[in-house]
C-alpha cells in the first residue's frame, strides 16, 4: 500500500472519528434517559403517556433520533469546517427519513463536506458578494447537491435490500431453526439499530402480531450481546482499549442491559471489522440456539427486565451468556493492544471538541 493512500486512509479515519467524537454525548445522554425510563416505567412505558417515566423515555428516543443527523453534520464539519454544518443536518435528517441508517449518515457526512469543498473551490461570485457565500450560496448548493445524491443513489439501494431481506426471512420460517435464528441475530447485530436491524425488528414484530413470538426473543439478544461482549472483552485484555473507549464502555454497558445497542458505535466505528465480525458471531450463536430452544418473548422491548416473562427465561439467559462469551472471547483474540499513537489521538480529538478557543468570525 502506498504512502498516498495510507494518508488517504487516515484523513477519512480522522474525519470519523471527529464525527464520533461529537456523537457520544447525545448517545450517553439519549441512552440513559431510555434506560431510566423503562426502568421506572417498565416494558409498557411507551403506552403510559402523562406520566414522568413516559417522558423520560421520550426524551430519550427523540434525542436517539438525533444521532444520525449530528454524524453527518460532525463529519461534514470536520471536512469543510462551518459551512458543512446546516447541509449536514438537512442531509443526516434526510438519511434518517428514507432509513439510510448510522451507514447513511455518515456517507452522507463525506458527502456533504467535500462538496462544500468543491463549492468553495469552484464557484466565485463577485467580490462584492463575497459575503453570501457562507450564508445562502454554500448551503443552498451543498444541500441541494447532497440531498439529491442521497436521494437518488443511496436511498433506493437500501429500500431494495429491505424488502429482499425481509423476504428472505419470510421465506426461510419452515426451514432450518437454527439457520432461521442464526441469521435474524446476525442482523440484529450487524450495523447496531442501522437498517439491517430495523429489517430484523420489523420482521420480529410483524410474527409477533401473528403470535410467533421466538423473533422477538432473537431480537432481543442480538441487541444486548454486542455492549455486553465487548464489555468481557474489555476486562479480558485491557491494554487493547484507549481511554476514550473506556469511558464509551461506561454508558454502553448499562444501555446494552437496557437493549439500547447505539452505546457501541463510538466503539465499534474505531475498529469496525474487528468489532462487527466479533458480535455478529456471538449473536448468531445465541440466536441459533434460541430458536432450536423454543424460548419467546412476547413483549418487543425492555431489556433484561423483561426477561422473567420470556417462555424459558433460563434457557434465554443461557443463549445471551454463550453469545456474550463468544463475541468477548474473539474480540480480545482479534484487537490489537492500543498504541501511544491512539492515546495521543482520542487526546487530540477531546481538545477538538472544547468550545474555550472558538472564535467566530464573517467569511
Amino acid at each position: 500500500m502506498s504512502a498516498k493512500s495510507n494518508h488517504a486512509g487516515s484523513v477519512i479515519k480522522g474525519h470519523l472519528l471527529t464525527g464520533i467524537s461529537y456523537m457520544i454525548p447525545l448517545i450517553v445522554a439519549s441512552g440513559l434517559c431510555i434506560a431510566l425510563g423503562q426502568i421506572l416505567g417498565g416494558a409498557d412505558v411507551g403506552k403510559a403517556e402523562g406520566t414522568i417515566p413516559y417522558m423520560i423515555n421520550q426524551i430519550g428516543g427523540w434525542g436517539m433520533g438525533l444521532v444520525v443527523p449530528l454524524i453527518c453534520a460532525a463529519i461534514a464539519y470536520s471536512i469543510s469546517d462551518r459551512p458543512g454544518i446546516a447541509p449536514g443536518l438537512i442531509v443526516g435528517f434526510i438519511c434518517s427519513q428514507i432509513q439510510a441508517g448510522f451507514i447513511g449518515g455518515m456517507l452522507g457526512g463525506f458527502l456533504v463536506g467535500y462538496v462544500v469543498l468543491g463549492i468553495r473551490k469552484y464557484v466565485r461570485l463577485p467580490k462584492s458578494m463575497q459575503g453570501l457565500m457562507p450564508v445562502l450560496v454554500i448551503p443552498f448548493l451543498a444541500t441541494l447537491i447532497s440531498g439529491l445524491c442521497i436521494f437518488l443513489v443511496i436511498g433506493q439501494p437500501i429500500v431494495w435490500l429491505q424488502g429482499s431481506l425481509t423476504h428472505v426471512l419470510e421465506s426461510m420460517q419452515g426451514g432450518s431453526k437454527f439457520a432461521l435464528g442464526a441469521i435474524l441475530g446476525l442482523m440484529a447485530t450487524f450495523d447496531f439499530g442501522g437498517p439491517v436491524n430495523k429489517t430484523m425488528s420489523l420482521f420480529a414484530d410483524g410474527m409477533l402480531v401473528q403470535g410467533i413470538y421466538g423473533p422477538e426473543a432473537v431480537k432481543f439478544v442480538g441487541s444486548i450481546i454486542p455492549p455486553l461482549g465487548i464489555t468481557l472483552s474489555y476486562f479480558l485484555t485491557r491494554n487493547k482499549y484507549t481511554a476514550a473507549e473506556k469511558e464509551s464502555l461506561k454508558a454502553a454497558f448499562p444501555m446494552g442491559i437496557c437493549m439500547v445497542t447505539e452505546g457501541v458505535i463510538p466503539i465499534a466505528a474505531r475498529d469496525l471489522i474487528r468489532v462487527v465480525t466479533s458480535c455478529v458471531i456471538g449473536s448468531a450463536v445465541a440466536g441459533g440456539l434460541i430458536m432450536i430452544w423454543g424460548v419467546e418473548a412476547p413483549v418487543p422491548h425492555g431489556g433484561l427486565f423483561v426477561v422473567p416473562l420470556f417462555t424459558h427465561p433460563w434457557l434465554f439467559m443461557t443463549a445471551l451468556l454463550i453469545g456474550t462469551g463468544i463475541c468477548g472471547i474473539t474480540l480480545s483474540l482479534l484487537k490489537k493492544p492500543v498504541t501511544a499513537v491512539d492515546e495521543e489521538f482520542d487526546d487530540t480529538e477531546d481538545e477538538s471538541v472544547s468550545f474555550d478557543d472558538i472564535v467566530f468570525k464573517v467569511e
